[in-house]
């Protein structure tokens, strides 16, 4: 029960007017470290309601009479607008009856607006990395004062490429007494490096094993011949599953691009999303596949990063994700919160190995599904390992002996050098048509 936390009267008020009674394992977990002060490092997975555990204590540091603010006390950094907004959302919710103010400072808004939003110095600060440090490099974001630090999907950030503008933004806030990083993934050598600079001996809670992840979806695997059969299988499944919105993945644009103008052409509701994509066209196509004028969305991972949208209850991974973090990501964006999700990979030839690699880093077995309808002749590997990948097709073993006298017979000896040239022809100065050496003519005789 959320009223078994050492929450201020008023947090606790939000959290019955908005009907939470039993705090998930993320929340029950991390809050009461959280609000002792102590620095965390969390692995959870998106959609396990871990805003709510690093909000409510923050909340709770901050609440207190009105005042006139003049410092910046929390900040929050996501990899996304996305997230960032609707952590926002999330703030407001939770700080209703308080006098908290939070603001946001994302990409893709108005920058001016922003600053003259700064120039009132919320007490809690949103936003993504770049944005910030535009706002910080034009002289109107001043982080000296902050308290508390969050990191938040710290594992997309770095995969993204924001190391450098993170570690600049955690280096500013010069008097932080408190920082927690929040991640889906255990991540790899980066995100280890950024914890070991970020963090004061920090309380480790790992309350989602990459085994664990979504245990609501199904995870299914369908054999492919090839991609125009890939293709034939996606138009099946998005006309037959029971679904409210589906995602599917590719790991290229020309891919995305190329099943977007296929569906497009049978008259589905969809919309691209990748990397040639703007912000602009990036908000529309969210905005219209939450409030349902886009069913279906096509993306590529770096699109579809931080993507939280309800009722999204079918992903299909026309391409097999690269590696099993990216995996966990995808599948992460159905099953959420509890509800019932389906996860479907299309596996050709050239994808098992792949797939298999995945299976065993999550320490699960996919579901095999066959579709009669469109069934291939592709069903997988004649052998695999016991690793799960295929055997190879061994290479003829040759006579090494035998190998060296066919060489031998197939090179010409090569002759010592002299002077010069014992071939009976010379190349013309021109390099082109060999010219005939001429024999020394015999003396005339007297």
């Amino acid at each position: 029960m959320f009223s078994e936390f050492a929450l201020h009267e008023r947090l606790l008020k939000a959290v019955a007017e908005l009907k939470f009674v039993e705090p998930t394992p993320v929340q029950a977990a991390a809050i009461p470290l959280a609000l002792q002060g102590r620095d965390l490092r969390v692995t959870a997975q998106t959609g396990s309601g871990k805003t709510a555990a690093f909000v409510l204590p923050i909340l709770n540091r901050l609440i207190g009479p009105a005042k006139v603010r003049v410092s910046i006390k929390t900040l929050i950094l996501l990899p996304t607008r996305e997230l960032a907004q609707q952590t926002l959302k999330e703030v407001e919710r939770f700080s209703q009856f308080t006098f908290i103010k939070s603001g946001l400072i994302t990409g893709g808004e108005d920058f001016k607006v922003q600053a003259a939003m700064l120039r009132k110095v919320p007490d809690i600060l949103i936003g993504t990395p770049g944005r910030m440090i535009e706002q910080l490099n034009a002289g109107n974001l001043d982080l000296k004062e902050v308290e508390v630090l969050v990191l938040d999907e710290a594992d997309r950030m770095l995969d993204m490429g924001f190391a450098d503008d993170v570690q600049r933004l955690v280096d500013e806030c010069t008097h932080r007494q408190q920082t927690m990083l929040f991640s889906a993934t255990t991540g790899g050598s980066g995100l280890r490096e950024m914890i070991a600079k970020v963090l004061n001996n920090p309380e480790h809670l790992q309350l989602n094993a990459v085994s664990q992840l979504n245990e609501t979806t199904r995870q299914q695997i369908i054999t492919a011949d090839h991609n125009q059969h890939k293709e034939q299988i996606v138009n099946w499944l998005l006309a037959n599953e029971t679904y409210q919105k589906a995602i599917v993945f590719t790991n290229t644009r020309a891919m995305a691009d190329r099943i977007y103008g296929r569906l497009v052409a049978q008259e589905y509701k969809a919309f691209v999303l990748h990397g040639e994509k703007d912000q602009k066209d990036r908000k529309l196509a969210i905005d219209r596949l939450k409030q349902g004028g886009v069913k279906i969305l096509v993306a590529t991972d770096v699109a579809a990063r931080g993507l939280d949208v309800d009722g999204l209850d079918l992903v299909i991974n026309f391409d097999m994700p690269r590696s099993g973090d990216e995996y966990v990501h995808r599948i992460g964006r159905t099953g959420r919160a509890g509800n019932d999700g389906l996860a479907i990979s299309l596996i050709c030839h050239g994808d098992w190995n792949l797939m298999s690699s995945i299976e065993r880093y999550l320490k699960q077995s996919f579901e095999r599904r066959t579709i009669k309808e469109v069934k291939g002749t592709y069903g997988g590997p004649k052998k695999v390992k016991a690793s799960g990948k295929a055997v190879g097709v061994k290479k003829k073993k040759t006579d090494a002996k035998g190998d060296k006298k066919k060489v031998a017979a197939k090179t010409p000896t090569k002759r010592k050098s002299a002077n010069r040239p014992k071939s009976d022809s010379l190349v013309s100065k021109d390099g082109m048509a060999p010219l005939k050496r001429r024999k020394p003519e015999a003396p005339a005789a007297e």
